[in-house]
């Protein structure tokens, strides 16, 4: 039975991707579990901790499929245990004997923090991959439209001029540095744990460190200084990393999907065959994959907000804090997946309408240009001068529908001072880009190691 939105077929697309929840689905968790026992058995094997025979019959069935799910789940609900019952079921598939040497030691909190990180490494690695998608189709488009004019906006209002290729650039620019908080982060977060009860390895023995030092190396693991149950930080710190990613991605998409307004209509997603906008609006086009990325960045923050609470542990270990994150994790990455997914096929179907980018820039009717002519005028006659005789020219052109140009050529000063040639070379939005050309080209040039174009 379907509840949850990652779940249900209709609506799992909106939130997650084929390839996360393959990672993140309960088979898969019960995988990562069988997979750090059976490297601590190869370990405590090789250490002459336990038999080899029955460390090789550990090793034999630690596999999901040793594991009844669901009477796995019938039993956790009896004895109110996250591991125990998957434990039982794998002593059980082992021969009496060496059944008693399953997980040695261990605690179920070295399992299941362990056999996280191993799921969280798995996403990663999609991670890796589609943030450098939507960083290709970003510079794409920057090469693109590097000099594509278009109005920008302050304060939700036309500004100056910018290209549309300068705006994506800012993207590409931002979403460089989460590629390199991902790598960054790699060392501190892909690190097992194997301490013990309450972190002080005491059950494991005299070759504890050697155990622990064993299996991450079979795991492919860091190895910690000490305990890092009661230190949830690394989690935190990731679920932070993925929540910056999911605030740029959702930028994107609230951008795009305002520019698609029909009263601006800069850009258009791309239009699939038989899509519908409305159930009773037949000629509707929504902005639906636009609208779809800050949507889900907001369920990515709130899952991101329970990590940072689940830094708050009890003593040296609590479940209040810890429980949260088997929700919360697992949602942070299914989300970031999506995101970034999605991200990618919306810019890699955008429709740049450069006609319509012009045009919004001509709604102002030139006194957008207003700061380039007062600096210009201000060398001539004072910043001062400028500011106060384009400010009489432009509250008498707008009161009477003038265009800037024509508002100055009526302005006595302005006109005594600069020519109609200078008025229309002044109210030329291509000539007051100042660095975007530039910009664009340095975003690119740095961002090709990274995109490895």
């Amino acid at each position: 039975m379907a509840i949850s939105v990652f779940d249900m077929q209709a609506l799992q697309h909106n939130w997650s991707t084929d390839e996360t929840r393959a990672i993140f689905e309960e088979t898969s968790r019960v995988a990562k579990w069988m997979e750090v026992e059976a490297a601590l058995a190869r370990a405590q094997a090789e250490l002459g901790i336990i038999p080899q025979e029955a460390a090789d019959d550990i090793v034999a069935h630690c596999k999901a499929e040793t594991i009844d799910i669901p009477k796995m789940a019938a039993e956790t609900r009896r004895v109110k245990h996250a591991l125990v019952p998957a434990l039982k079921q794998l002593q059980a598939a082992c021969s009496a004997e060496n059944g008693q040497w399953v997980h040695y030691g261990a605690t179920t909190q070295d399992v299941i923090d362990t056999g996280m990180v191993l799921q969280i490494r798995d996403a990663h690695a999609l991670f890796l991959r589609d943030i450098k998608a939507v960083g290709r189709e970003l510079a794409r488009l920057a090469r693109e439209h590097r000099d594509t004019i278009m109005a920008g906006r302050t304060h939700g209002v036309l500004a100056l001029p910018i290209t549309f290729g300068h705006k994506c650039a800012i993207w590409l620019d931002e979403l460089s540095r989460h590629h390199a908080r991902l790598k960054e982060c790699e060392p501190r977060l892909f690190v097992g744990e194997l301490v013990g009860a309450v972190g002080t390895q005491a059950s494991l023995g005299p070759k504890a460190r050697q155990v622990e030092e064993g299996v991450m190396r079979i795991l492919g693991l860091g190895v910690p200084d000490i305990s890092w149950a009661p230190a949830r930080d690394r989690f935190a710190e990731y679920a932070g990393i993925l929540n910056l990613i999911g605030g740029t991605i959702g930028k994107i998409g609230n951008e795009l999907f305002n520019m698609q307004r029909n009263e601006f209509a800069e850009v258009e997603e791309g239009f699939t065959e038989g899509k519908l906008g409305s159930s009773t609006m037949p000629h509707k086009r929504n902005p639906v994959f636009a609208e779809n990325l800050p949507c889900i960045a907001r369920g990515l923050r709130a899952s991101a907000n329970m990590m940072s609470e689940a830094m708050i542990a009890e003593h040296e270990r609590d479940g209040i804090s810890w429980k949260t994150e088997w929700k919360a994790m697992p949602e942070c990455c299914l989300i970031a997946g999506a995101l970034l997914f999605q991200c990618a096929g919306l810019l890699r179907g955008l429709r740049v309408d450069k006609a319509a980018m012009m045009a919004n820039l001509d709604r102002m009717r030139g006194y957008l240009l207003s700061e380039r002519v007062m600096l210009e005028l201000g060398e001539k006659v004072g910043k001062q001068n400028a500011h106060e005789w384009i400010y009489e020219a432009s509250m008498h052109g707008i009161e009477n529908r003038l265009d800037f140009a024509e508002a100055m050529r009526r302005h006595p000063e302005i006109s005594r001072v600069s020519n109609d040639a200078d008025i229309t070379r002044m109210t030329d939005p291509s000539g007051y880009l100042g660095e975007a050309g530039a910009s664009v080209d340095r975003v690119l040039a740095r961002s090709a190691a990274w995109l490895g174009e």
